[in-house]
């Protein structure tokens, strides 16, 4: 492993580390209308299928999460689920992603770029009706794998 530096940005050299199963879990909730959450729910979203948007926006976001953050390591992941469940009573679009490899270093930010672009489409495919829905709660729900072991929010 490298020495530390604090005197410019830098990658984490992860080239001694060894390759482990790495699985992390995020989740993230999108606060809308009354009458958006309707429309959600009936799936008559004037933009079409908003859940498959969501799914592949945010399966697309995870797999390309170096490109977004400039301090990841590309890394090629074996699975990302994207999981979109409602809320009608509290007005929530709630979005949870998974993603798992075997790698040198962890897919928490993959998981974390899946839930944010998941949310970001939903809010895309709605916000001419909705400008004041919110993106809420981006959060790392679970990790595991490497040096660090499992982790799970308390």
């Amino acid at each position: 492993m490298s020495e530390i530096r604090h005197d410019t940005v830098h990658m984490v050299d992860v080239g001694d580390k060894p390759v482990t199963f790495r699985r992390a879990r995020a989740a993230g909730v999108l606060s809308v209308s009354e009458e958006q959450m309707r429309l959600l729910a009936s799936g008559e979203v004037a933009k079409g299928d908003w859940r498959s948007v969501a799914r592949v926006g945010g399966i697309l976001a995870a797999k390309r999460c170096a490109e977004w953050i400039p301090l990841c390591h590309p890394i090629a992941l074996e699975q990302v689920e994207v999981d979109i469940s409602l809320s009608v009573d509290t007005r929530r679009v709630r979005v949870e992603c998974t993603v798992a490899t075997h790698g040198k270093t962890g897919v928490e930010m993959e998981a974390l770029c899946g839930v944010s672009s998941a949310l970001l489409c939903v809010y895309d495919m709605i916000k001419g009706a909705d400008r004041g829905a919110t993106i809420e709660s981006v959060t790392l729900l679970e990790k595991s794998g490497g040096r660090s072991g499992h982790w799970t929010r308390p």
